[in-house]
């Protein structure tokens, strides 16, 4: 299913607003493009590219952003990526039928939604020697690179909290990291991706305008200033309608 013209305006301007928001603290906001569009009706197919293109445009700007203010740094964010792009590269490989997609997406909302609404204090800590912070980074970024790779979910609003919670970083370095990390496992899944479908970018200039300047302005105002967690946690609110609709695709 394309894109209407209704769906195209609705979509743009609640597109702007995920991109700003998520942008804001590193984030994509792969998950809730993809919930939108999976509202919309559109195919499995589609979907994941699409986020994937997305993601790739707001995490863009979002990581000139953070790394012009200086916040990015290479010793946080490398052994995330050293297992995340194989696997994103092998999610984006991935032909699944859509009865597996859609299942798979709805995992992967529910736990961004418990992750939105029941994760609610990170500053708590847990304390890990210099090993096992790099065990658990290796970890972290293989699932998130395979989920990224087939779902088209960048995997901040998941890693973001985990770099604060693990004394990896500030929260700005955690913010440049999640920003960085989209980044790269949206490439990586794309270029997997697009060896097997093409996609008409064109059919969605709407949207990408939206998240480029959504994008831009939320990744230069949270380079300075941490994003509010209410303004997620409405956000989170568009993951829930999403859930009920994959609910009623998958069970009826």
């Amino acid at each position: 299913m394309e894109i209407t013209p209704y769906f195209a305006t609705l979509l743009a301007l609640l597109f702007f607003v995920v991109a700003f928001v998520y942008s804001s603290v590193g984030m994509g906001g792969g998950s809730s493009y993809t919930a939108l569009m999976a509202i919309a009706g559109m195919s499995a197919i589609t979907i994941p590219m699409v986020s994937l293109s997305l993601n790739l445009l707001v995490s863009t700007i979002g990581s000139i952003n953070f790394l012009r203010n200086k916040h990015g740094k290479l010793h946080i964010v490398l052994p995330f990526l050293i297992s995340a792009i194989p696997f994103a590269y092998l999610g984006g490989s991935l032909h699944l039928p859509k009865a597996v997609f859609l299942w798979i997406l709805l995992i992967s909302l529910v736990v961004v939604a418990m992750r939105i609404y029941l994760w609610e204090d990170t500053s708590f800590e847990i304390t890990l020697n210099q090993k096992q912070k790099t065990l658990v980074s290796l970890i972290a970024g293989s699932i998130l690179g395979l989920v990224a790779g087939i779902v088209g979910i960048g995997g901040g609003v998941y890693l973001v909290p985990l770099i604060i919670m693990l004394r990896i970083g500030s929260q700005k370095e955690a913010a440049a990291t999640g920003a960085i990390f989209v980044w790269t496992v949206s490439l990586s899944g794309l270029i997997s991706r697009l060896q097997y479908n093409t996609i008409d970018l064109s059919n969605y200039l709407s949207l990408i305008v939206a998240v480029v300047v959504g994008g831009f302005l939320g990744s230069y105002f949270g380079s300075f200033k941490y994003s509010p967690k209410t303004m997620e946690k409405s956000l989170g609110v568009i993951i829930l309608v999403a859930i009920v609709f994959l609910l009623k695709k998958i069970l009826f």
